[in-house]
């Protein structure tokens, strides 16, 4: 355990068996199998600033040093030319201060540390490291393992580092040689491993930026990308699905190529989360730990179990612990150490127990007993389908046919006018008035549109010239103005007097077409005054 103490605490049992003094505050701890000699012993290795400290027999054992990154080659003139005495301390700043602004390859510690030092104590600190070399190096931020080439839990397994300069390094258990090195688009926070690094293997990796980055065998960029509502706060993969916490107080469910199956809503900020593995029954859950001092377990997104705890749970760990396959692991915001050992006779249910629905939508409704006339209504349509369809079919038919003569009715009397284009909306109403032979005939035309003007109409009247004869066949609409109703009119008359009629057709053209945007036809009523006569 690696407390706010920097040391590192193995326990045997409840009782502390060895201590070790960090020399920086870890950031990460993994334990592995570094060969195959005999006794198995697993080491284990601290990530702490650049370096990783490997503890074999609980004795310092190995220490990797993450390589240095190239320095910015102008802030490497700058300190040159304070190493000369070419510039002032206040120069120094100003240009490095420009320097961390444009530039970008990041400044390094030393250049950083002179920009946050006061004035009178600028000049002792360059005096101090001006002969120094300039050297930029990044720092650890999560740490993995990986198996070398066999999926066996004793096989020896390589070191996943994720790094503050972006990158996921691969390092070789026995030489801690860089084996692959790989570049993501944000900072890791979090790894999740699986594979075999001389097989095939898949990194996933949950970045600061909100997203998670799945890295493949010899691929030196990421190939799926998971974006998240929310900053994630842990990353689980459970079968071949990755769970991952955000800090939006949610546990959501994704494919391994980025497709979301849940989103479980929690009672309280996540504090932290693993895996729980029960091998000998094939069940596998994710532990949450809450910050209302509670862990709640899910499968899925189905909640399975809760466990109460005296402080918030900080970190957790199932696993082998002694001789017990099952145990639970837990450290407290306080310091404290929870050992809980899961029963050989605990079952988990698979049920929602989380908040959902109320319990009446599961109460079974008291539908009535089927009656007599109901199962013979039953048996007359399974015996009689075809003929009730065909029935059916001819009602449906006659429907049609009947809505058919009605619209071609309308159109004979004029009831409804046609538009044949929607890029004039225009709506006509026809008034006949008079007994004959002389009628006055007036039709109100508006625009419908929503504040288009319509203009260079032209109205146009078609009729039987041996029935009809009429002053103004042919006119010039006036401009429309949208919502206004404007009425025009003419007198039609009758040259008969035989008691007939007939119908005039009424066309509204543009200017320049032959096709009419609007169509009526006026029924004419009969002339009374010359069947009169």
């Amino acid at each position: 355990m690696a407390g706010h103490t920097m040391r590192l605490k193995v326990y045997r049992g409840t009782g502390l068996a060895s201590e070790s003094t960090l020399l920086d505050l870890p950031s990460a701890v993994s334990t592995f199998l570094m060969d195959q000699n005999e006794p198995r012993t697993p080491a284990v290795a601290v990530a702490s600033g650049p370096f990783v400290y490997v503890y074999k027999n609980l004795r310092p054992y190995f220490k990797f040093t993450l390589p240095p990154l190239d320095a910015n080659p102008l802030e490497q003139d700058v300190w040159e030319q304070a190493k000369e005495d070419m510039i002032d301390p206040l120069t120094l700043k100003e240009m490095l201060e420009g320097i961390r602004e444009k530039a970008e390859i990041p400044l390094s510690v030393r250049s950083l540390r002179f920009l946050a030092q006061d004035v009178p104590e600028m000049e002792n600190f360059v005096n101090l490291h001006k002969g120094q070399p300039i050297k930029r190096q990044t720092v650890i931020t999560c740490m993995s393992t990986l198996k070398k080439n066999v999926a066996d839990e004793d096989a020896v397994s390589c070191l996943v580092i994720g790094t503050e300069s972006a990158d996921v390094l691969i390092l070789d258990p026995e030489a801690f040689t860089i084996l692959a090195k790989m570049t993501l688009p944000s900072v890791p926070a979090f790894l999740n491993v699986m594979g075999q690094f001389d097989v095939e293997y898949r990194v996933m990796v949950a970045c600061r930026d909100g997203s998670i980055y799945i890295l493949r065998r010899e691929s030196k960029r990421p190939k799926y990308c998971i974006e998240l509502s929310a900053q994630p706060m842990g990353l689980v993969r459970v079968h071949k699905n990755i769970v991952a916490g955000c800090s939006d107080e949610t546990l959501q469910g994704y494919t391994q190529k980025g497709k979301k199956l849940w989103t479980v809503y929690l009672p309280a900020p996540l504090m932290t989360m693993s895996l729980l593995d029960q091998k000998s029954r094939g069940f596998q859950a994710v532990m949450v730990g809450l910050a209302n001092q509670v862990v709640h377990m899910y499968q899925d997104k189905n909640l399975v179990d809760v466990i109460r705890t005296q402080d918030v749970v900080t970190s957790i760990c199932f696993g082998r612990y002694g001789r017990e396959d099952n145990t639970l692991i837990m450290t407290t915001k306080g310091g404290g150490l929870i050992i809980k050992i899961l029963k050989r006779t605990a079952v988990f249910e698979e049920k929602d127990t989380s908040l959902g629905p109320p319990m009446a939508q599961s109460i079974r409704l008291s539908v009535p007993k089927k009656t007599r006339l109901y199962v013979d209504q039953t048996l007359r349509e399974r015996e009689n389908a075809v003929a009730m369809h065909r029935v059916f079919q001819m009602d449906l038919y006659r429907l049609r046919l009947m809505a058919a003569r009605a619209y071609v009715k309308a159109l004979e009397s004029s009831l409804a006018p046609v538009t044949s284009t929607l890029q004039e909306p225009l709506k006509m109403n026809a008034v006949v008035q008079g007994i004959g032979p002389t009628f006055k005939l007036t039709l109100h035309i508006q625009n419908t549109s929503a504040g288009c003007p319509s203009i260079n109409l032209l109205v146009s009247f078609l009729y039987d010239q041996s029935l009809y004869a009429m002053k103004r066949a042919f006119f010039k609409a006036p401009m429309l103005i949208p919502g206004l109703n404007y009425p025009i009119e003419t007198f039609v008359e009758c040259l008969s007097d035989k008691g007939i009629s007939d119908v005039i057709k009424v066309f509204v053209l543009q200017e320049g077409q032959s096709m009419p945007l609007l169509t009526a036809h006026i029924k004419m009523p009969v002339s009374e005054g010359l069947a009169a006569a």
